[in-house]
């Protein structure tokens, strides 16, 4: 018997999904790349500071546009919304390093900071996030004006946006070395913080049918393994140098990893739904 037809919209869902768990795999090959360059470094995020950087933040970047196409609609949409306004921070706002972390680059401080020599990178990343943010909000205020799309289906991700943006355009501008020395660890752990809510989310759907125990086990197990994670890198990352083993790099590797098994678990879930949305 033939295979039933999918419409646009089923294939168009499946390779977002399929695409979004692809860059975490971009993340890794670049990262394995540069090892043979610069030797294994204390955490994936050092890794920005290598040949693997225009891979890394690429991958961040695509992310995040596929988030916001896949969003779906509710609290999902809200969540997935928010965690598209992260994975660009991850990715422009790299993170601190200690002396002699990374060969080649100065690090002027005794114990962990942010690299001078990379400060206007992140001046206009982040300047282009507040522009490009700032863009996006008012593009949805005239299409709601319009009537193209519904206040009250996007009035929460609107909200989270304007907060989130207001937030970093605030601390850039009043305490912008406090930005730079904890934006990457903020930046990162609400990202994989909101993934972990949306593992629950799914697990526990408040609309339509629920998934299969399997998938109810797997999205529950997920949402687990990243509170773990978070504790761990959040406890960790200020003693990397004391560990003598890059303890960080397995943790955001393991970070990674469950979120490429989100959406690989999501995408066998849902993948023959008629409605392919996230609810």
């Amino acid at each position: 018997m033939d295979a039933p037809l999918s419409t646009s919209l089923e294939r168009t869902y499946r390779y977002l999904r399929i695409g979004i768990a692809g860059t975490v795999v971009v993340i890794f090959v670049s990262v394995a790349v540069a090892v043979g360059t610069v030797g294994w470094l204390t955490s994936v995020s050092d890794y920005y500071f290598t040949p693997a950087r225009n891979a890394f933040v690429g991958a961040l970047v695509a992310a995040s546009l596929a988030l916001v196409a896949l969003s779906g609609r509710g609290m999902e949409r809200a969540l997935l919304d928010a965690a598209a306004l992260f994975a660009p921070l991850i990715a422009v706002v790299p993170t601190t390093l200690t002396p002699g972390a990374v060969p080649g680059v100065d690090v002027p401080c005794a114990d962990r900071c942010f690299p001078p020599a990379f400060e206007p990178d992140a001046a206009n990343g982040v300047v282009t996030f507040l522009v490009i943010g700032g863009l996006t909000v008012a593009v949805a205020l005239v299409l709601a004006a319009l009537r193209q799309v519904s206040l009250a289906a996007v009035g929460l991700s609107l909200v989270v946006a304007v907060v989130v943006l207001a937030t970093v355009a605030l601390t850039w501008t009043l305490a912008p070395d406090a930005f730079l020395q904890h934006g990457h660890l903020v930046a990162t752990v609400a990202f994989f913080a909101l993934f972990a809510a949306v593992a629950v989310r799914n697990a526990f759907p408040r609309r339509g049918a629920p998934p299969a125990l399997v998938f109810r086990v797997l999205y529950v197990a997920i949402a687990v393994g990243l509170v773990v994670v978070l504790i761990a890198y959040d406890a960790l990352l200020p003693r990397t140098d004391d560990l003598g083993f890059p303890v960080v790099l397995v943790v955001e590797a393991s970070a990674l990893v469950l979120f490429f098994a989100f959406w690989v678990v999501q995408g066998i879930e849902k993948w023959n739904d008629a409605d392919p949305t996230l609810v």
